[in-house]
């Protein structure tokens, strides 16, 4: 898989197209998307989905801040590995961290203390997965 250019080696992939329509995935389906997310986990405090180049497609609040912090966490994670982390997930005190990148898209998630790390992986997954391949977000889930 080659950078998109402006990508960073080890941040996102390349954009991810709608391989139905050959048309980058919308900010209306990247919130949609969120939201079924959020529906879904109500331990849920704060979540983004980015698309391969960093740019946020949709996000709980602030998204300029949202790009910028899953940036470093994905750079910082490739660094550890050597590689490109699939995903990420940091429990502390406070609460709970998860990302993923699935097919060229990436989402982070924040949520509350002791959230069932498979289901929430599971339920991101499925949301990116519904996304790249132009079912929008939740949909195919329902």
């Amino acid at each position: 898989m080659t950078l998109g250019q402006g990508t960073r080696s080890g941040i996102l992939a390349d954009r991810m197209v709608d391989a139905n329509s050959g048309t980058a995935i919308s900010d209306e389906a990247a919130g949609q998307a969120l939201a079924f997310l959020a529906e879904m986990s109500p331990d849920l405090r704060g979540a983004a989905i980015l698309d391969s180049a960093g740019a946020v497609l949709a996000a709980s609040d602030r998204p300029e801040r949202w790009g910028e912090d899953v940036a470093a966490l994905l750079e910082v994670a490739d660094r550890a590995g050597g590689e490109p982390v699939e995903q990420i997930h940091i429990a502390t005190e406070q609460g709970e961290v998860f990302a993923i990148r699935h097919a060229g898209l990436a989402a982070v998630a924040v949520t509350e203390r002791f959230a069932l790390a498979s289901l929430l992986f599971f339920d991101m997954r499925s949301v990116l997965r519904d996304l790249a391949s132009g079912n929008g977000g939740g949909e195919a889930l329902l």
